[in-house]
Formats: C-alpha cells, structure tokens, sequence
C-alpha cells in the first residue's frame, strides 16, 4: 500500500509552515493531502499540486524484537481526534550512510544515536509512521509522520531537537519540515 502526500492548494491538513532544516526545501503550499491506494496517487492537476511524495510503510529495517514490541506497547495510533497538529519531514541520508552495512547503519541508529530508546519517551503522546521511499526513486529516502494534540507541540520540537542532535543526523544531506492542522 503506497502512501502518496501531495501539497497544494486543497486537503485534509491545512499546512502553517514549510521550513528548511538542511538542503534544499519544498515549495510553500496551503494544504497537505494524504492518500493510501495501491499505486502511487498522481497530482490531480498540475495547477492543483505543487509537490508530491510517496512512500510505502514496510517492515522496521533497524528495529529488534524487544524494541518492536516496546514500541507496540505505548504508541499510540494515527487518527486520533485530539490529535490536531502534525508534520511532515521528509528526509535523504547521504551516500556515506548508505555505503555502510546494515550493521554499521543498526549501530549508528540504536546504540549510539539511541533513535528508539530515546524516542520512547514521547510516546503515546506522539504518533508516527515511517514510510520508505528511497526505492521508490522519490526526492527523499524516509518521509516521517507526526501527529500530535496542540499541547504537546512543545513536546514534540523537543523530540526534534533530541534526533537532530545524534551521530545519526549527521548524514542527512535534506530535511524538510512541513507543520499542519486540521480542524478539531
């Protein structure tokens, strides 16, 4: 199942900000749409889509059983209602992390950077999904989605600020941020 976020001019997400965090940034739009389907979702009119990025949510690549079953145990779902706010950070690692082993990358990830024990500490009040583009030939390797109710936004730039300041940030050559709402 593909996960298509298309920015423009009409969706679900209202967006308030398109930040650059590191290399090049994506245009501003006024909304974020998001559609699951079994192919990847084309823009609807060029006029009525300025970006569009897709990924597919497969298996945690970097993540152990234990830790799987952590995660499993305090995260919370997408969707929920109080859950107003999110983002949307699309990410592309360097080709240094890609030349390293799988090993090398679990290494990096969990035992140094702490990307999992870390994180569970956000948890249930963040939501998120990681989907995986990188094979898809989009712009981008990972496009990570946040969701998250008006009171923990500080909480969740908190979060940022932690995995932005890990060994494993520093092979990321771009990252965007785009900040939504809907209506409650």
């Amino acid at each position: 199942m593909f996960t298509t976020f298309r920015g423009g001019q009409s969706g679900g997400w209202k967006v308030t900000s398109v930040a650059r965090v590191k290399g090049e940034t994506l245009p501003k739009v006024a909304a974020l749409s998001i559609i699951s389907s079994e192919a990847i979702a084309l823009p609807l009119l060029p006029s009525q889509t300025s970006w569009r990025l897709a990924g597919v949510a497969g298996h945690l690549r970097y993540t152990e059983k234990a830790e799987k079953e952590q995660l499993a145990a305090v995260q919370a779902g997408l969707g929920r209602s109080e859950a107003t706010h999110a983002a949307l950070i699309p990410i592309r690692k360097n080709a240094a992390w890609w030349e390293l082993t799988q090993d090398e990358r679990r290494e990096i990830f969990e035992d140094k950077s702490h990307h999992i024990a870390g994180t569970l500490n956000y948890l249930p009040a963040i939501a998120r999904q990681l989907y995986h583009a990188r094979d898809l030939g989009q712009p981008f390797d990972f496009l990570t989605w946040f969701e998250f109710a008006p009171e923990h936004v500080s909480l969740f730039d908190e979060l940022l600020g932690t995995l932005r300041a890990t060994e494993e940030w520093s092979y990321v050559e771009r990252e965007v941020e785009i900040r939504v709402e809907r209506e409650a």
